[in-house]
């Protein structure tokens, strides 16, 4: 189907290229049907972390399966798998997006950022520290997504007031209940900043 922007995205538990199944009528079906071939490949240029990376990808490819898969960046976590939870948030040219909404295919040129790229050797990032004071972390799996919504937040606007906090963060869920922490978090980082 020209057009096709990717939505939904296939991944883990979804529909692959060539994968046949069988509707509520009987009638077979596959993405193809649906989509025309998806089997298409193509070469991308993606900077992760501050590292040029040359990487041949199927069109199918979401960004948090590049990211985890093949570059084995285990902080981008798959939960919701429909970019409604934060958990695989990560910052794309600086701004905080799901990865694993967005078709890589369609990043060539861009800058990715990870937990992984943040911090200096063993010295944490300040954010991360903070996280790390503030028990903003309880079982750690929204941790990297928070981390990265929030540090996207304090590059643009360096001393946020609490709404401008819950605001920004609205899109990322921690199923814990961690949210005070969370906060507390955030303004600690954020006045080491200013």
């Amino acid at each position: 189907m020209p057009g096709w922007t990717g939505w939904p995205a296939p991944g883990p538990g979804r529909l692959r290229p060539g994968q046949v199944v069988t509707g509520f009528n009987g009638l077979a079906f596959g993405l193809e049907s649906v989509y025309g071939s998806l089997d298409m490949e193509r070469a991308i240029s993606l900077t992760v972390n501050g590292k040029r990376r040359e990487l041949q990808l199927n069109d199918a490819d979401t960004l948090l399966e590049v990211l985890r898969d093949r570059l084995k960046l285990w902080s981008v976590r798959e939960s919701c798998g429909v970019g409604a939870c934060g958990s695989c948030t990560v910052l794309l040219d600086g701004r905080p997006v799901s990865a694993c909404f967005l078709l890589a295919s369609r990043l060539d040129g861009r800058a990715v950022e990870t937990v992984e790229g943040l911090g200096d050797g063993d010295a944490l990032h300040p954010i991360q520290q903070a996280f790390l004071e503030h028990d903003a972390a309880q079982c750690g799996y929204c941790t990297p997504g928070f981390i990265m919504a929030a540090k996207a937040l304090l590059e643009e606007h360096g001393d946020p007031a609490d709404d401008q906090i819950r605001e920004h963060l609205s899109g990322n869920l921690c199923r814990c209940g961690g949210y005070p922490n969370i906060m507390r978090a955030v303004r600690a980082a954020a006045s080491q900043q200013g």
